[in-house]
């Protein structure tokens, strides 16, 4: 068994025995994606530490999406609730990169792929992805790489 869903596990125990209704919910929403993710496909398995990461990165973007049109929307209550669970979720996600370091990181994979161009942009994203892994957000990943190659 990943230690992460261990650690999920014994901190919803704690927020339950703590009467923390909103880290127990939130706790308990991300323990439901994970093990909807284990029973998904042909047959059940056990995820990885890196396969949870995913899940969890995909709670928190739920929310980010979620807070953004809740907040369009006009409906602040909503957008408080979902931000609450947001900072719940991104605290078991590993420290996002600075935009330095992501540069950095799409520099290295232009010059290891060659990459000269935009026709190259899905090149260097399958290079770079597997270094950023849960530590900064696809979209932002992409606007990097789009900046560094139409610059090159």
């Amino acid at each position: 068994m990943s230690s992460l869903k261990d650690t999920l596990r014994s901190d919803l125990t704690y927020a339950i025995r703590g009467r923390d209704q909103v880290r127990a919910g939130t706790l308990r929403m991300v323990l439901t994606s994970v093990t909807n993710e284990e029973v998904a496909g042909t047959e059940a398995r056990e995820l990885s530490d890196d396969e949870v990461l995913k899940v969890i990165t995909k709670e928190a973007k739920k929310r980010r999406e979620a807070s953004a049109a809740y907040t369009g929307a006009g409906r602040a209550e909503l957008a408080a609730k979902e931000d609450a669970e947001l900072a719940i979720v991104e605290a078991y996600l590993p420290a996002q990169l600075g935009d330095d370091e992501l540069e950095k990181l799409v520099a290295e994979a232009v010059a290891e792929t060659g990459a000269t161009g935009m026709p190259q942009m899905g090149l260097v994203m399958k290079a770079v992805q597997p270094r950023v892994a849960g530590r900064a957000d696809g979209g932002r990943v992409a606007a990097v790489v789009k900046r560094v190659l139409a610059g090159s």
